[in-house]
């Protein structure tokens, strides 16, 4: 059950300009087609502001230029950051522990808070220790000498390996692998290949999210290390020895090879590639499906495989996609050459 606040109160917390009543009852928010009566409802495609007389939403968040509607709102300068914060808000629930459930195993020498959620079938290992507020989600594996922050939510099937350290509010995804070993091996003249052992740990800060079925290597010495406030979404890999800096953005599907890193606010597209041992810079984007094979300078925009300036990429794209007209067309030109040129020789001759 959502909570209830006065559209003035939602107004207060996102810093935000009512329009019409402000005292409004809103219990939920939904999309714009979605919404009814208790809900608030956001635009952010200026498009559909002719479309607001339909809407049958209680209150709307509006962008800055529109705050004469006909309906109650919020005007703010970014509605879909407004919505998501609002939305968080509606949804927030006070924290009951519901404690550890009989079927959780709990090995030796482990430090557990007093308000945590342990559900069925968790396994932890020894010298485990779980803040406050956590929430461990059933068939949970969390092994031997790991630390986890406070307010932190590990879902379903989650396994984090040995030695690893998570901070507060982390939230690992249903399937997420955090710890295994990094892909490391040395291979002989025959084709024998020789496991290196992994010997590191990994690290996540505060703040994180990381998607379902993501793995996270660990280090095969030292630490792969996720600082606060990274975004990792689903099917991402993250190899041995890897750092991902502050606020970095990593879509469906990313792959970073080992001992790369990446610095502040980097955003990697859905599919894209990073080489190892090379540095992204703060700001770096990359197109989805983008292949870096070097390191690059502070807020660059790149794209293709392998990646090249964004611009240059789609000029490049488009000319490719041409490439069947144009293989034509220097044909045709070669035919047109070869004759002139045979005509050329035969008055020579004469």
């Amino acid at each position: 059950m959502s909570r209830s606040y006065t559209l003035q109160e939602l107004a207060e917390f996102v810093d935000g300009k009512i329009v019409g009543d402000g005292a409004v009852e809103i219990n939920g928010l939904n999309g714009f087609d979605l919404a009814g009566p208790g809900e608030i409802t956001f635009l952010v495609d200026k498009k559909m502001m002719a479309k607001l007389p339909e809407c049958k939403a209680s209150a709307c968040i509006l962008p800055k230029g529109f705050e004469s509607l006909g309906l109650p709102g919020i005007v703010v300068d970014r509605p879909d950051i407004a919505a998501a914060r609002i939305h968080s808000l509606l949804l927030k629930k006070d924290y009951a522990a519901t404690g550890i459930h009989p079927s959780a195993v709990i090995g030796s020498g482990c430090r557990l808070a007093n308000a945590i959620s342990i559900g069925a079938h968790v396994a932890i290992g020894d010298e485990v220790h779980i803040g406050e507020r956590v929430t461990i989600h059933p068939g949970v594996v969390i092994e031997d000498r790991v630390t986890i922050g406070d307010d932190t939510v590990i879902y379903g099937n989650v396994t984090i390996a040995a030695d690893c350290i998570i901070g507060n509010r982390v939230y690992l995804h249903h399937g997420a692998v955090i710890g295994s070993d990094g892909f490391g091996f040395a291979t002989d003249a025959m084709g024998n290949h020789y496991s290196k052992p992994q010997v590191g740990n990994v690290r996540i800060d505060d703040d994180v999210q990381i998607g379902a079925c993501t793995c996270v290597d660990r280090a095969a010495f030292g630490t792969t290390w996720i600082k606060s406030g990274v975004r990792i979404d689903n099917q991402v890999q993250v190899a041995h020895n890897v750092v991902i800096g502050e606020n970095s953005v990593l879509v469906a599907q990313t792959g970073i090879a080992g001992s790369s890193s990446l610095g502040r606010s980097v955003v990697l597209g859905a599919k894209a590639g990073v080489n190892g041992h090379i540095h992204l810079d703060d700001g770096v984007m990359v197109a989805a499906m983008g292949g870096v094979h070097n390191s690059q300078p502070k807020g660059a925009l790149i794209g293709g495989a392998p990646a090249i300036d964004v611009k240059k990429w789609g000029r490049a794209t488009a000319a490719f996609s041409r490439l069947p007209e144009m293989i034509k067309e220097v044909r045709r030109l070669r035919k047109e050459v070869d004759r002139l040129t045979a005509l050329v020789q035969k008055g020579e001759d004469t």
